[in-house]
C-alpha cells in the first residue's frame, strides 16, 4: 500500500479548477497502489477551501494557515515536511505557474525524480508510468519512474471530482523557517494585459485567422457582448497583434475549460485543440467542413462566419 499526496492550487481567494481535477488523478493513482489520498491546502482561507475540496475519494485534508497568497518557501517547506510525516509514494502538483515554481524545489530537497506536464498516470507494481505530450501534442511519450516521485499534472486532462466526501480535515503543524524563505509576499498584481483571465470564463467566443483582418474583430465583440462572454483567440490573431497575449488559447497560450467554447474561423491545429478540448460544449463555425475543429465540435456550422455571426448576435440580443 502506497499513499498519494496531492497539492491544491488557489489564487486571490479562489480555488483553481485543477484543484478538483488533481483529486481525480490522485484517487485513481491511490486506487492502483492500494493507498490513501491526502490533500494539502496551503495558505489562504484554508478551512473554507478544505470544505469545498472534501469530495468523494479524499481520505485526509491537511491545512496550513500561513499567509494569504502563494510563497515559494512556504510551499516548499510545508510539502517537504508533509512528505516526511505522511511518507507518500507519489507527490502530485498542478502544472501551473505555482506548481512549476515549487515542485522542482521539492523534488530536489527530497532527492526524488520529477516529471512535469503529465496527461496520464498508470502504475505497475512500484513502477509509475507517466504519459506526456511533445511536439505540439503530435507525439505521446512514456516515462517510467521507480519508487517515490514528484509529478505535475496538466489541467483539464482529468475530470473534476464530484460527490460529497467524508475526509478527515486537520491542521498540519508546520515549522516554517522564516529566515530561509527568501521572499515576502506583499500583494498580487496582474501584469501585461491581465485585465481578463480566459481560463476562468464560463463562455468563450474564440476567433481565428478566418476573421481575415483586424477591422473585422468588432463583429466578434458584438457577439461576445450579446452572450455576456469573454473573447479569446488562436495564436495567429495574437501574432498579428490584433488581441493581447493573455487571450490566446492553446499549448503556447492558456488551457481553458469553459461551459461553452465557440470557435470562429479556427481550423483546429493540435496546438490549439490541446488548450480547449476540455470544454463542456464546443461550437465550431467554419467554411471548411474538413477542418479538424469540426471533428471535435459538439455543434458544427459549415458556413461563412460573416453571415453566421451577425445572425447569432441578433438572435441573442
Amino acid at each position: 500500500m502506497s499513499d498519494v499526496l496531492a497539492i491544491t492550487d488557489h489564487r486571490r481567494g479562489e480555488l483553481r479548477d485543477v484543484s478538483y481535477e488533481i483529486i481525480t488523478a490522485g484517487r485513481d493513482l491511490a486506487d492502483e497502489t492500494g493507498g490513501d489520498l491526502h490533500l494539502a491546502v496551503i495558505s489562504g482561507t484554508v478551512d473554507e477551501f478544505a470544505e469545498k475540496l472534501d469530495r468523494e475519494g479524499v481520505d485526509a485534508i491537511h491545512t496550513v494557515d500561513y499567509g494569504e497568497e502563494f510563497n515559494h518557501g512556504v510551499y516548499t517547506q510545508t510539502i517537504t515536511q508533509l512528505y516526511d510525516e505522511l511518507a507518500p509514494q507519489y507527490v502530485l502538483a498542478p502544472n501551473s505557474v505555482n506548481g512549476l515554481d515549487y515542485a522542482p524545489a521539492v523534488a530536489n530537497e527530497l532527492d526524488l525524480p520529477i516529471v512535469t506536464d503529465a496527461v496520464g498516470l498508470e502504475t505497475d507494481g512500484d513502477t509509475l508510468g507517466v504519459t506526456r505530450e511533445m511536439f505540439g501534442g503530435k507525439v505521446e511519450t512514456a516515462t517510467e519512474l521507480e519508487g517515490d516521485a514528484v509529478v505535475t499534472i496538466r489541467s483539464a486532462e482529468w475530470p473534476a471530482a464530484e460527490g460529497t466526501g467524508d475526509a478527515t480535515i486537520e491542521a498540519f503543524d508546520v515549522e516554517i523557517d522564516e529566515d530561509a524563505l527568501g521572499s515576502t509576499v506583499t500583494g498580487f498584481e496582474e501584469v501585461g494585459g491581465g485585465d481578463v483571465d480566459i481560463s476562468e470564463a464560463d463562455v468563450l467566443v474564440s476567433v481565428g485567422r478566418g476573421i481575415e483582418e483586424e477591422d473585422n474583430i468588432p463583429i466578434i465583440e458584438e457577439l461576445a457582448d450579446a452572450l455576456d462572454a469573454t473573447i479569446s483567440s488562436s495564436r495567429p490573431i495574437v501574432d498579428n497583434g490584433w488581441l493581447p497575449k493573455n487571450r490566446q488559447v492553446g499549448q503556447s497560450g492558456k488551457v481553458v475549460t469553459p461551459d461553452v467554447y465557440i470557435a470562429i474561423g479556427i481550423s483546429g491545429a493540435v496546438q490549439h485543440v490541446a488548450g480547449m478540448k476540455g470544454s463542456d460544449t464546443i461550437v465550431a463555425i467554419n467554411t471548411d467542413p474538413n477542418a479538424p475543429i469540426m471533428d471535435i465540435a459538439d455543434y458544427a456550422i459549415h458556413d461563412d462566419l460573416f453571415d453566421v455571426i451577425p445572425a447569432l448576435t441578433e438572435e441573442f440580443q
